[in-house]
């Protein structure tokens, strides 16, 4: 079997040119490989800890050469000589030389950047594709993609509230299919932005950034920008939404002060959703309460989750242990796969199998810092769950994950299976 022969890491920038690490890894077989780790703007509190330097005269303290020495100095000189397929066993292995509950000491950028190049050396030296390798042959269902088209919130500095008001093509036959809805409904709007006097300027994740007269006036647009593109909504393209309503709550009260609309309660949340779902063509909901308040996650859920499909980001983390309590209370009935809010691809797959056992979805997504890494494009095949959430039809750093799709699908040919969980 072939074994690790070296590992090293540098500081890189990700798409919003912020620092970040990639890994360097090669087999004694000579296989080499590496692997980009992801950023987020909009984090939850709970995530596993990315080690920035905080030296404010580089990067305005934003530097990773801490987690890049981790890697160079103490991961490494764990890790040369084991067999890159024992994956669990690789990733236990930075757990335990980290030694804390949330990856202080070494960096969940500094491990997870280990975890995936070992994944992806293994795959290769077996002369496998990426998702056949972690899913097996049974890896061919090709994920719906949450195109994130209009912006607000962290994602851009506009007057919209709630920061991401996707489209899922839900109709479409095929994946090739669903991106082309996707992509003529994304330039469809950029067409009616402008007709309307909105700037088009697009926000981290490539979706547009006008400054609305309100947030309904976000589902509006994109109503009219399915329409006009020749699709029906609901049934070839639905919406999707993440208010990531952590960002505007505060003290018990959800300020929706960029709109100007005022202060709610999470009871007057709930009533907001629930006239927007009366309004408009919308099957999932993402972080639409604060993260912490499990107690409203459960009521909405309660109230709207036989309807759509009520995802946890930040109130999950992709930690086990959380979506664990929320199985047992009942807070969603879906949850957002981040690799690196939890720090290994093992992990990562524990809590994807919590979701499983409890017939939950979930959805692998990509953060607002990415880079041109397709890993999470083929950990979505893998996985099998049918959604995927990285970004708009724009940027190439999300555009590199779309394509990486259709190629998994030009590959699988007839095996390919494509279907919405929420169709």
């Amino acid at each position: 079997m072939s074994t690790i022969a070296s590992i090293s890491a540098q500081e890189i920038l990700d798409s919003r040119g912020n620092p970040t690490v990639r890994v360097h890894l090669s087999l004694d077989d000579g296989t080499r490989v590496s692997a980009s780790v992801p950023s987020g703007a909009s984090t939850g509190e709970h995530e596993a800890v990315e080690l920035r330097d905080g030296d404010k005269s580089r990067y305005d303290g934003k530097g990773v050469l801490k987690a890049v020495a981790n890697v160079n100095d103490k991961i490494a000189a764990r890790l040369i000589g084991l067999n890159p397929a024992r994956q669990a066993e690789i990733d236990a292995l930075m757990l335990e030389l980290d030694g804390t509950p949330n990856k202080a000491r070494l960096g969940a950028n500094a491990i997870l950047g280990v975890s995936m190049a070992a994944a992806r050396a293994a795959a290769q030296s077996a002369r496998l594709p990426l998702y056949a390798y972690l899913g097996g042959p049974g890896a061919t269902r090709l994920p719906v993609p949450m195109m994130n088209i209009l912006n607000g919130g962290k994602h851009a500095d506009n007057s919209v509230d709630f920061q991401e008001f996707m489209v899922m093509p839900i109709g479409a036959p095929t994946f090739a299919e669903a991106l082309r809805y996707g992509a003529e409904t994304f330039h469809t709007l950029k067409k009616i932005l402008g007709r309307k006097g909105y700037v088009t300027s697009v926000g981290d994740e490539g979706g547009f950034a006008p400054n609305l007269k309100s947030n309904e006036e976000a589902c509006e647009v994109i109503v009219e920008a399915i329409l006009a593109a020749g699709y029906k909504p609901g049934r070839d393209i639905a919406i999707a939404l993440d208010p990531a309503a952590s960002s505007f709550y505060s003290d018990g009260i959800y300020s929706l002060a960029k709109s100007g609309q005022g202060k709610k309660t999470c009871d007057e949340m709930i009533a907001l959703y629930g006239r927007w779902l009366d309004a408009f063509p919308i099957v999932s909901i993402e972080d639409g309460l604060d993260e912490n308040d499990w107690s409203g996650f459960a009521k909405q859920t309660a109230a709207q989750g036989g309807r759509i499909q009520i995802v946890g980001d930040d109130v999950f983390v992709t930690n086990p242990d959380f979506v664990h309590r929320g199985i047992a209370e009942k807070t969603a009935n879906a949850v957002l796969i981040k690799l690196n809010q939890i720090g290994t691809v093992s992990e990562t797959i524990r809590t994807i199998g919590l979701c499983r056992e409890a017939g939950w979805n979930f959805v692998i997504s990509h953060r607002s810092g990415e880079t041109e890494d397709t890993f999470m494009a083929d950990f979505a095949v893998a996985m099998g769950g049918g959604q995927i959430k990285t970004g708009s039809a724009c940027r190439s750093e999300r555009i590199a994950k779309y394509n990486r799709l259709l190629e998994i699908e030009a590959e699988l040919g007839k095996a390919a299976v494509f279907r919405s969980p929420l169709a």
